[in-house]
């Protein structure tokens, strides 16, 4: 059976675990190897019991802590082509390049790196796989295509952006430049965008759902949840919130 727990989420840093009985897996790092320490304590991980880690794209709270953690953890890094070339990974244990929509396996896990559109080098999100229990990390994204309903389809527990709201968006601090970005299609998912795939997975919705990405400035636990739970509701399936400074514990579907 596959679980899952934050580290953390959100603009600060980004941080996940994957584990199965036998296989523990890091996706991201945007904390310093003390912090990520001091978190995966929480979580009653030690560093060394990483096994891999994945990075999705290099922006750097997914990216900045990774070099670091592989060398403490001795842990080999899996990253596409164009995350290498930004060479925020040359100093790691040892990286390991994968191909984008690629089917790789690490331990007793098999892992599908799915294409997404964002303002990344060669960005890819996550779906996991061990025996017949199915994960997905979709984060960091700006729009839902069709390459993206159907690789995260069928999965029962799906961490899953919800950045931003569009109106909140508009109306607050950032520069006009950086709403376009946020807002664009290579950018991040709102909740519209976000609640919409999930009306396209309703026909079998993951049994878990957890809202993950949440913008401190542009967005509020309230208003999500009160879109989520309301699509919850009648479809019986559990919502967590991932928060930047605690995560969230682990969760099995």
């Amino acid at each position: 059976m596959l679980r899952l727990a934050s580290v953390g989420s959100g603009s600060k840093g980004n941080a996940t675990l994957i584990a199965s009985s036998t296989t523990t897996l890091l996706v991201d790092c945007g904390f310093t190897v003390k912090e990520l320490i001091a978190r995966l304590e929480k979580l009653a991980v030690a560093v060394d019991q990483i096994d891999a880690i994945l990075v999705t794209h290099e922006h750097g709270d997914h990216i900045a802590g990774i070099a670091a953690a592989s060398r403490a953890a001795r842990a080999p890094v899996f990253a596409t082509h164009g995350t290498l070339q930004s060479g925020r990974l040359e100093s790691s244990f040892s990286v390991t390049e994968i191909t984008s929509d690629s089917v790789f396996e690490i331990g007793d896990i098999e892992i599908n790196a799915i294409t997404v559109p964002h303002d990344a080098r060669e960005p890819v999100q996550f779906r996991f796989q061990s025996d017949s229990c199915s994960i997905g990390v979709l984060t960091d994204l700006g729009s839902i295509t069709p390459h993206v309903s159907r690789g995260f389809s069928d999965c029962e527990l799906l961490l899953l952006e919800f950045n931003h709201d569009l109106n909140q968006l508009r109306q607050g601090p950032y520069p006009a430049s950086l709403k376009r970005r946020v807002a664009g299609d290579y950018g991040h998912l709102n909740n519209q965008q976000a609640m919409t795939l999930l009306e396209q997975l309703s026909e079998r919705p993951p049994k878990v759902v957890v809202a993950g990405h949440i913008s401190e400035q542009n967005n509020s636990l309230e208003q999500v949840a009160t879109l989520l739970e309301g699509w919850a509701e009648p479809l019986g399936s559990q919502i967590v919130y991932a928060s930047q400074t605690d995560g969230f514990d682990w969760l099995a579907p």
